[in-house]
């Protein structure tokens, strides 16, 4: 009998080692590396397949090829970022955050999909049938006929799965607790996962069946298992949220058939996900006026703008290193911007600690909220509310440049439509915003440009309507403890003081 070659692979990135050690040297994670047979080493060299390859037809880049045919799934929020409905044959990775509501997600897309009178089948590996019909009883969707099973083995539902008519779209939730004979590992391990995906790919490939995967992912928020995975399959959704709000955000990481910039927001509910079609309402809705810190950002998510309250808090330090705090946004983008205040605005924040925020829990990553960032920071610092009516973006350059940015008209459109009476946007965008909201909206729009050169001028005119904080009222009122500053332009506005 053969003797079966063991090797240790890491659970995180799938890296092989000959023998065990603490620390994976692919990764650098720690305590990750499981001891596994190896790929194929079970298999005796005598029945191992010596044909010989095959001959195929090479084609040229020239040629008609019509378009691949897609299924609307009946979520417009869902087929927006999948990039128009599922197409025959692909194989989907949906990971999320426990509880952030992939399985609620899944069962209203699988039943609009069989009230069409498709077949949609729900494979279940971590509930058993009767929880998830509580779960369609809850959500109204009980009368849907979507085939339901609990199974765990990926030759089960291979043979289960080819009788019968092709199913339309299959849920396997989760990947994690498929397992297949053909190789020798627990469920969950990197070589399970990757063999059962594979198998599972090579049956919707064959048959034009779309399969979605669900993933389990990490404590950082990555999907778990090997990162090969990712690769293998034609698109990688990733569904966000924070569980304090009610509002989820579905994002696409890898698209072989769509836009990779789309997302799709839905709103929890009692009743389950509600498609939400205008996100900037959602976003705005709470919405402090008046209060210093707070600008909108008019940003874009794909082809879709999004306008959204970013909050900052200046406020100073009793540290040695003052604290930087940020979320929603990249950190190293703040600590540029912040760099730029104090060296070219002559904005004193080395003594304040900031905390920085976007609204609503939404991750934004283009540069165009570099203006807006900048102008809560200020608005903060010197206590004086930005207009209630206004919008910002732009990038900022090192040198304190406003920078344009693109599709500037389409931003501007959907500020007009609810209701901002005025926009701050680069300088160089003037004309093609102009002109573009004019064709687009007419003149009588009311939109007002505000347009931007240089970060110093906005910092001024920000600074220049400053009000004393209540602190600096009460320090005035103790002649005994403070001198009256005969320069009216606040200290940490000054150029060389802090």
């Amino acid at each position: 009998m053969a003797k079966t070659s063991l090797s240790f692979v890491c659970q995180n990135c799938g890296a092989a080692f000959n023998r065990w050690q603490g620390k994976c040297e692919s990764c650098g994670e720690w305590n990750t590396l499981v001891e596994e047979a190896a790929d194929g080493a079970s298999i005796p060299a005598s029945i191992r397949s010596k044909r010989r390859g095959r001959l195929f037809t090479l084609e040229s880049l020239t040629g008609k090829s019509a378009d691949a045919p897609r299924l609307p799934s009946g979520m417009g929020e869902l087929d927006r970022v999948i990039g128009g409905g599922f197409v025959r044959g692909s194989v989907l990775l949906l990971g999320g955050d426990p509880g952030i509501g992939k399985s609620t997600l899944l069962t209203q897309a699988t039943s609009l999909l069989a009230r069409q009178g498709h077949r949609v089948v729900y494979i279940s590996g971590e509930e058993a049938v009767a929880q998830v019909r509580l779960r369609a009883a809850r959500l109204g969707l009980a009368d849907a006929a979507v085939q339901l099973a609990a199974e765990t083995s990926v030759e089960d539902i291979v043979a289960t799965l080819s009788e019968g008519a092709v199913p339309r779209l299959i849920i396997i939730d989760s990947i994690q607790t498929m397992w297949t004979d053909t190789v020798e590992s627990a469920p969950g391990t990197v070589t399970q996962v990757r063999a059962s995906a594979q198998a599972l790919i090579r049956f919707a490939k064959k048959t034009g069946a779309a399969i979605i995967l669900v993933g389990h992912v990490t404590k950082d928020g990555q999907i778990a298992g090997p990162r090969v995975v990712e690769h293998m399959v034609d698109a990688v959704l990733s569904f966000e949220g924070e569980g304090s709000q009610q509002f989820r955000i579905l994002r696409a990481v890898k698209n072989r058939f769509g836009p990779t910039d789309e997302i799709g927001v839905f709103e929890m509910t009692g009743l389950g996900l509600r498609e939400v079609s205008n996100p900037s309402e959602l976003f705005l809705s709470a919405r402090d006026l008046g209060s210093p810190g707070t600008a909108v950002f008019a940003g874009m998510e794909g082809s879709r703008p999004v306008l959204v309250e970013l909050q900052a808090l200046v406020a100073p330090t009793t540290l040695g290193t003052p604290r930087r705090a940020v979320v929603g946004w990249d950190s190293s983008r703040l600590s540029m911007v912040l760099a730029v205040l104090e060296a070219h605005c002559g904005v004193k924040l080395s003594g304040y600690d900031v905390y920085f925020n976007v609204a609503g829990g939404l991750r934004i990553n283009e540069p165009a909220a570099d203006l807006a960032a900048a102008a809560a920071l200020v608005s903060s610092l010197a206590n004086a509310p930005l207009p209630t009516d206004a919008v910002y973006f732009g990038e900022i350059s090192l040198s304190g440049a406003v920078r344009p940015v693109s599709l500037s008209s389409a931003r501007l459109k959907e500020a007009a439509k609810l209701g901002f009476g005025r926009a701050v946007l680069p300088e160089s965008a003037r004309g093609d915003a102009g002109s573009n909201l004019g064709s687009n909206l007419g003149s009588d729009a009311g939109l007002i440009l505000n347009t931007v050169g240089n970060l110093t001028s906005l910092v001024a005119d920000i600074a220049a309507k400053g009000k004393p904080r209540k602190t600096d009222d009460a320090a005035k009122a103790s002649p005994e403890k403070t001198t009256p500053e005969k320069n009216t332009t606040p200290a940490r506005f000054r150029s060389g003081e802090r």
